[in-house]
């Protein structure tokens, strides 16, 4: 194994949607996101900017105009901009994820290839939205996030190989956070949003209850209780046929959580069961799209999120209150290191 450093951006944006999508054009010009814009032009080749524009008008016209301040801020022509950023109709390569949601903690560890991570928590107070801290992609979507509401909502890949016109699960996600302030309003709009992909959607908010969306693109099933587990493959019945041939991994993840909610842990313990290079949670395949970036803790009851990428890192935890109220002061980054296998 060779270990490489792991650079993680924390980026603080507020002011209008269109004000934000400037500054992230800006920071695109001057930083290594801008080197995968080739990538994504390859990934959105066939994606037609006329439908995902009209879809965003509908369901959530603040990001397109957020796409739109991007476009400025990164000097390129608006159907550009939205092709690249809005999730819309684009293919992807498969991913790993593993969350839980337990006595008012969300847990989860997102799993990828550092060559298609954007490396940056966002702290974002927008007019007219709800403000939101969480792990971006494609700069405008997002792997997971919790909002000033409490709502918390995280993606796990289940299959690719049944890809409809639609929007990638970060852009669902942004959707969501930005829009709902619990489960219930989110599980309602989330049955609005045409899906590309096959995806999982855990969720829960400062009510305690957890929620998990099997998401489909022609069909969706909802699984509501005060505790849940969630990783890659659907177990609704009616959607049993759409998982992948090999989800073994998935399964042996998802026996191992359901272990763990038996026990009564605290939050760095629950921290340390995600992040411990040697947890069954934790994977080194990065060459193979799984291995572990980040692991974070949502606390919707108190709106902290504690974070660390790569192996074994030291938790860091913040409010998104104090960043709300301005009573916080970040660092610029933090830094974590990967075992490449």
């Amino acid at each position: 194994m060779s270990n490489e450093e792991l650079i993680l951006k924390l980026v603080k944006l507020q002011g209008s949607y269109f004000e934000i999508g400037v500054q992230q054009g800006e920071e695109l010009l001057t930083s290594v996101a801008s080197e995968n814009q080739e990538m994504l032009k390859k990934m959105t080749a066939h994606s037609k900017y006329e439908k995902s524009e009209k879809w965003l008008e509908q369901i959530s016209p603040s990001i397109l105009e957020e796409i739109k301040g991007l476009a400025k801020g990164a000097r390129m022509n608006i159907p550009h901009a939205i092709r690249l950023y809005s999730g819309y109709d684009m293919e992807f390569p498969t991913m790993g994820c593993t969350s839980f949601v337990s006595n008012g903690m969300y847990v989860r560890n997102y799993d990828f290839s550092p060559d298609f991570y954007d490396s940056r928590l966002v702290f974002m107070k927008p007019k007219g939205g709800y403000a939101s801290v969480g792990f971006s992609q494609q700069i405008i979507g997002r792997l997971d996030g919790m909002n000033e509401k409490g709502l918390v909502v995280g993606l796990h890949f289940v299959n690719n190989e049944e890809r409809k016109e639609g929007f990638m699960a970060t852009t669902i996600v942004r959707i969501l956070l930005d829009n709902c302030k619990n489960v219930e309003e989110a599980i309602e709009l989330i049955e609005k949003i045409p899906h590309a992909y096959c995806y999982n959607y855990s969720m829960t908010d400062s009510s305690g209850k957890g929620v998990v969306v099997e998401a489909a693109s022609n069909n969706i099933h909802i699984n509501i209780d005060k505790q849940i587990t969630c990783t890659n493959h659907f177990e609704a019945h009616r959607l049993k046929e759409k998982n992948r041939k090999d989800i073994q991994s998935s399964i042996l993840r998802k026996t191992y959580l359901n272990e763990l909610l038996t026990k009564t842990l605290s939050k760095n313990q629950l921290y340390h069961q995600f992040n411990d290079g040697k947890s069954p949670l934790f994977f080194n395949y990065y060459k193979q799209y799984f291995g572990t970036l980040h692991t974070v803790i949502y606390s919707p009851q108190d709106l902290s999120i504690t974070f660390g990428v790569g192996e074994n890192c030291k938790p860091y935890t913040v409010k998104l209150l104090d960043f709300i109220n301005q009573n916080i002061s970040l660092p610029s980054s933090i830094r974590g290191e990967i075992r490449q296998q």
